[in-house]
C-alpha cells in the first residue's frame, strides 16, 4: 500500500519542517558519526584487539549494530510502513535480511571492500528510494510499481556491504574469523528483531488514529528528507577525505 490520495496538512507540514531542522542540526552537531558506518572507536579497538573465537561478544556487537543503525532502522521503519500483515512483514524483513547477511559475510570473507562514503550513500539513498515508493512517487512518475520484494533484497546487499567494508577497515583477526562473523550477523538479526518489535508495536498503535493516512504522509516526507541529508553527509564526506 502507498500514499497516492493523501495529502498533508499544514500542521502536519509544519511539524515535518521543524523535525527536518532538528535532523539537520544532530547531524551537524556529531559529524563523525554521520559520515562513516556506525561502529565506534570502542567497539573497533576490541575488534582489532580481540583474536581467537569470541561468540558472545560478537553477537553483542552485532545486535547494538542494528539497534544504534539509524541507517538500518530507517530503511527498516520505510519496509514496514503500510504492512499490515504479519506474513508480509517476514517476507520483507526476511529478504533484506537474506541481502545485508550475505553481503556482510561474503564482504569481509572473501576482502571484499567499497569506499565507505560511496556505500553509506547508496545505504541513504535506500531510504528517499522507500519513502518515494510509500509516497506512491513512482506510479505517479513512471506510471508502475517497481518490484518492491526485489528493491528489498538490493538495498539489502547494500547494507550489508556497507558493514563489511568499515569491519574490513579495522582488519579483524583471522583467527576464528568465520564463527566471529556468524555470531555477529545472530546478533544483527536479534538486534533487527528487537527494532522490528518497537517498530510494530508502534505502528500498531499509531494506525488506530483516524489522522494516520496524512500524518504518514509528513512521516514519509521527513524520512525521505532523512535519507538526502545522509546522503549528503557522505557525498561531502567523500570529496573532504578525497
Amino acid at each position: 500500500m502507498t500514499l497516492t490520495s493523501w495529502g498533508p496538512d499544514r500542521q502536519g507540514l509544519l511539524q515535518a519542517a521543524l523535525l527536518f531542522g532538528l535532523i539537520l542540526t544532530t547531524l551537524a552537531m556529531c559529524p563523525s558519526q554521520a559520515l562513516a558506518h556506525n561502529v565506534t572507536e570502542g567497539d573497533a579497538g576490541y575488534i582489532q584487539e580481540i583474536w581467537g573465537v569470541n561468540i558472545i561478544p560478537f553477537i553483542y556487537l552485532g545486535a547494538k549494530h542494528m539497534v544504534t543503525g539509524y541507517d538500518h532502522i530507517l530503511f527498516l521503519l520505510g519496509v514496514v510502513f503500510f504492512l499490515y500483515k504479519m506474513k508480509d512483514v517476514g517476507i520483507y524483513v526476511s529478504l533484506f535480511a537474506l541481502g545485508h547477511s550475505t553481503t556482510m559475510l561474503l564482504g569481509v570473507w572473501f576482502g571484499w571492500g567499497i569506499n565507505a562514503y560511496i556505500i553509506d550513500a547508496i545505504i541513504g539513498l535506500s531510504v528517499v528510494y522507500k519513502a518515494l515508493d510509500n509516497l506512491g512517487a513512482y506510479q505517479r512518475w513512471f506510471g508502475f510499481q517497481p518490484n518492491t520484494k526485489a528493491a528489498t533484497l538490493i538495498f539489502g546487499f547494500f547494507h550489508g556491504t556497507g558493514l563489511a567494508t568499515k569491519i574490513l577497515d579495522y582488519e579483524i583477526a583471522s583467527e576464528g574469523l568465520l564463527a566471529n562473523l556468524l555470531a555477529f550477523n545472530v546478533g544483527v538479526e536479534i538486534g533487527q528483531l528487537l527494532a522490528l518489535g518497537v517498530i510494530l508495536i508502534v505502528m500498531g498503535y499509531w494506525r488506530k488514529s483516524p489522522n494516520f493516512f496524512r500524518q504518514a504522509y509528513t512521516a514519509n516526507v521527513v524520512m525521505m528528507s532523512m535519507g538526502f541529508i545522509l546522503m549528503g553527509y557522505q557525498i561531502t564526506g567523500y570529496f573532504v577525505a578525497a
